[in-house]
């Protein structure tokens, strides 16, 4: 099939832009809609019409997928080609970027940059498994990258090439030898066993590893490589550090059934991508003796503006360059802010503020895109204003050492600080900090004299 040929009733084929041992990509023109798509046309080993009409059900079920991490699919279908073999066709989106392969050619990748992939891919994968099907060509060809808008602070992915996806138990057709690329392709599937969800794994595994390294994790001609999996695993470099090297070798388990599930990669992922940013958010009791300081400085604070604290936040925005700059100090159900530059000081809950995550995570937290960020994107705050990009924040410690609230900047758009922008935050905290200290101890010496001098003290 070539220019001009038409598809599916509507789609025009134009210039190929890809190709492959599994099929071709053309340029095509949705003619019922106007704009422009790809097609990918794969040929079919299907002789009778039994076949056939399995080889449309299951281009149907992959039409239907729906997710961001993966290319969206259109439409899909089968014709018959004037030499009556079937050739199975699917339509999908048209998508302008480079893909993972080009960008290893320039070198590996930052490890933070290749857990933000990661996660991406793995969530993809894991939708696609839940719906019962495999991809079984992961590799870095088949990884798109690109920028959802042109602010974006960081590349994401997205997967392609559905071409020898089959649903997770289907054997391989009759005939087939190993689907796949040898440099990526599973152990079973170098025996030419049914590729399962844990296959996706395995390949996913390599790929990451090669983005970190910048080497083939068995190299050498095709077959030499296929084959060499089959009696070891990859070799993972210590310096990879503890939690890669770990996460990795499970999923370059020889035996499926040790390697983690898609969203256990996710899940990991997501640790790896906010190692040193804030680890993600966990469900731990609060410290009563901390709720308790919160709550009495929240309360103190709330009628009584500070001069010097609202010098800290117009500070802080202005260096920083952001529209808002608060500090918060974060109770057991509430969050009081007590000073804003771009913010309303008052009260509200917890679920409309991202100040108690940073009181939890007790460190220097920061989401880059907090709308696309796991760790924010279903914040009730987050959903609400579709206009907020980006937050950071570090907490605000007492004398004892309890973090009682934070000092937080946020913007519009998704941006990120450089270090020493965040060494700028963090000094620009403990100047606040040492302000709400000096106003507690100043209180306290307040009472003791009204106490001393037999006046009643008034909590204010």
């Amino acid at each position: 099939m070539g220019p001009g040929t038409v598809v599916g009733g509507r789609y025009r084929l134009q210039e190929r832009i890809g190709s492959g041992s599994m099929g071709s990509v053309h340029r095509a023109v949705d003619e019922l809609l106007g704009r422009d798509v790809a097609v990918k046309l794969i040929a079919s080993r299907a002789r009778t019409e039994e076949e056939r009409s399995r080889n449309e059900a299951e281009a149907k079920v992959l039409s239907q997928l729906n997710h961001h991490s993966l290319i969206t699919l259109f439409d899909a279908g089968t014709e018959v080609s004037p030499s009556g073999t079937s050739i199975v066709w699917l339509a999908m989106e048209l998508v302008q970027g480079s893909d993972l392969s080009r960008r290893l050619a320039t070198g590996k990748l930052p490890a933070r940059q290749v857990a933000h992939l990661a996660y991406d891919l793995a969530i993809g994968l894991d939708y696609m498994h839940r719906g019962g099907i495999v991809h079984r060509d992961i590799k870095p060809a088949n990884i798109l990258l690109f920028d959802y808008r042109e602010d974006e602070t960081r590349l994401r992915a997205k997967l392609t090439d559905f071409g020898v996806a089959q649903m997770a138990g289907d054997p391989n057709p009759q005939g087939e030898e190993f689907t796949g690329t040898a440099g990526f392709m599973s152990p079973e599937q170098v025996r030419s066993e049914p590729a399962g969800p844990h296959s996706d794994v395995y390949s996913l595994g390599l790929v990451l590893l090669r983005c970190l390294t910048g080497e083939r994790a068995f190299p050498g001609l095709a077959v030499e490589s296929a084959l060499a999996r089959l009696f070891r695993g990859p070799e993972i470099p210590d310096s990879l550090g503890r939690q890669w090297a770990g996460i990795l070798r499970a999923m370059t388990a020889l035996d499926p059934a040790e390697r983690p599930s898609a969203h256990e990669v996710s899940e990991a992922m997501q640790d790896l991508a906010t190692a040193g940013r804030g680890r993600r958010s966990m469900a731990a009791g609060e410290d009563p003796e901390r709720v308790r300081a919160a709550e009495e400085l929240g309360a103190a604070s709330e009628d009584e503006a500070d001069p010097i604290l609202d010098r800290i936040t117009a500070l802080t925005a202005r260096v920083l360059g952001v529209p808002v700059a608060a500090v918060s100090i974060v109770g057991g159900e509430q969050v009081w802010t007590v000073s804003g530059s771009g913010a309303s000081r008052g009260s509200t809950d917890q679920s409309g503020s991202l100040c108690p995550v940073t009181v939890r995570e007790d460190n220097l937290f920061i989401v880059d895109d907090v709308q696309k960020d796991p760790r924010t994107s279903d914040n009730p705050l987050v959903a609400a204003s579709p206009g907020f990009g980006f937050y950071a924040g570090v907490p605000l410690r007492n004398a004892n050492g309890l973090a009682l609230g934070t000092l937080c900047v946020m913007d519009r758009r998704a941006r990120s600080l450089t270090g020493e922008q965040e060494a700028t935050l963090r000094d620009f905290a403990a100047l606040a900090a040492d302000v709400l200290q000096l106003r507690r101890d100043a209180r306290d010496a307040r009472h003791a004299a009204e106490f001393l001098n037999g006046e009643p003290a008034v909590a204010d």
